[in-house]
């Protein structure tokens, strides 16, 4: 049976025991949404309000608290997604423990590439972004207000973890996308924002907006470089790795090698995407940074993340990804979809409570990766890390979504 859904002066409760809604939340906070759509989730916000970001195990309990709290919110005012949880038969109160997650619906994020399924009305969204869409298909992402915030805290943990926050002005190099209202990509944004963790006396984007479409200009970013050089200030570089090896190389075969102010960084994200080709591995391109630009590898950061799961994975000392206290990873089989255990090759799948306008609680990638246990990094974190090591056949997941749409739409498979 569906949960039954009471509303009292004080709260919204789901079969007499879960609270969803303290009803006179929207009058004692911003949070952005009408009344009916409110939730005031008290154990997202002290989940991502913690102070240590890679807690691990000890967040087990609130990170559990915290997405049932989402998966009540969803299963609620989410139609299509209520539809899915009911297919799986599980109910918010069927979340009593930590391995009780497991039994979340998955949606797969090639599913968002193809449908728009949103758990608010779109004019109570805060802001939207979309994948990049490199395939010719965007996944299109709502976020409310109070997500945001909470998105926020963690950003400030995250760069306060890789040393990022500065007073020093710098001079930034973005290796992306120059903003423009055409481009709601979630890369664009997350780079943008990147030139925040320290005041810009100067930003130079590689990929300018020009008659109607991105043209890139390396040839003007050697030139900047060459001028920044010169000033007192540091440089920073935001943007994908792909750009930015292009960018050394040319250099290097141009006899052109450089060093920048003390303090200067690199910092990556976005992978190689259509570039996959010409990847090369991490330590070809931190030894380049180092003889073209004098960065050395310590100063390379790298970040994860993707518009249907917006966590930000900053890597460690040892350039390895450990899973932060707001969000879970679990690697499953390819082919029978069970969780595997460290070590072993599958299915990434993302957990996070996050958001509440979208019902991206729990996604499955179309990436390979593996997980291994945090000792094993060396870096002194004891948080799982995890690492991408490619992209599985379409087919599988193309399969897997083509369910989940079928059902959505009313079918009766799943």
């Amino acid at each position: 049976m569906p949960a039954e859904i009471t509303q009292t002066k004080y709260s919204m409760v789901v079969s007499g025991t879960f609270l969803l809604t303290p009803v006179s939340c929207h009058k004692e906070r911003p949070c952005g949404l009408e009344k009916g759509y409110c939730m005031g989730r008290k154990y997202c916000k002290r989940l991502f309000q913690g102070k240590d970001p890679f807690a691990g195990k000890k967040s087990n309990r609130l990170f559990t608290k915290a997405m049932r709290e989402n998966f009540a919110f969803q299963y609620t005012h989410c139609p299509e997604y209520r539809r899915l949880a009911k297919a799986e038969k599980i109910r918010p109160e069927d979340i009593n423990g930590y391995a009780d997650l497991l039994k979340l619906p998955i949606l797969p994020t090639l599913l968002f590439k193809h449908h728009r399924i949103f758990s608010i009305p779109e004019n109570q969204m805060f802001i939207k972004a979309t994948s990049s869409g490199t395939g010719g298909v965007f996944s299109k992402i709502g976020f409310d207000f109070e997500s945001m915030l909470y998105g926020a805290n963690m950003v400030i943990q995250m760069a306060k973890y890789r040393h990022l926050w500065s007073f020093r002005p710098v001079n930034y190099i973005i290796l992306g996308y120059q903003p423009h209202k055409s481009n709601q990509t979630a890369v664009t944004k997350t780079a943008l924002g990147a030139t925040f963790f320290a005041p810009a006396f100067h930003r130079t984007f590689a990929l300018q907006y020009k008659n109607g479409k991105y043209e890139v200009d390396l040839e003007r970013i050697i030139k900047t470089l060459q001028k920044y050089a010169k000033m007192p200030f540091p440089v920073r570089f935001m943007g994908f790795p792909s750009y930015t090896y292009f960018l050394l190389k040319m250099m290097e075969e141009r006899g052109i090698f450089l060093k920048l102010p003390p303090d200067s960084m690199i910092m990556l994200g976005g992978g190689w995407k259509q570039f996959y080709k010409e990847q090369v591995e991490k330590e070809v391109l931190y030894e380049l940074a180092e003889r073209v630009l004098g960065i050395r590898e310590d100063h390379i950061v790298e970040f994860f993340g993707a518009v249907e799961h917006p966590i930000l994975y900053c890597d460690c000392k040892n350039h390895h990804f450990h899973v932060p206290i707001y969000s879970r990873v679990i690697i499953r089989d390819v082919h029978t979809m069970k969780p595997l255990g460290y070590d072993k090759v599958g299915l990434v799948q993302l957990m996070t409570p996050m958001v509440a306008a979208t019902p991206v609680l729990s996604i499955m990638t179309d990436d390979l990766g593996i997980l291994h246990r945090g000792e094993t990094c060396g870096c002194g974190l004891k948080s799982p890390y995890f690492e991408i090591i490619g992209r599985v056949g379409l087919k599988d997941i193309k399969t897997c979504a083509a369910g989940a749409a079928e059902f959505l739409q009313g079918g009766s498979k799943l």
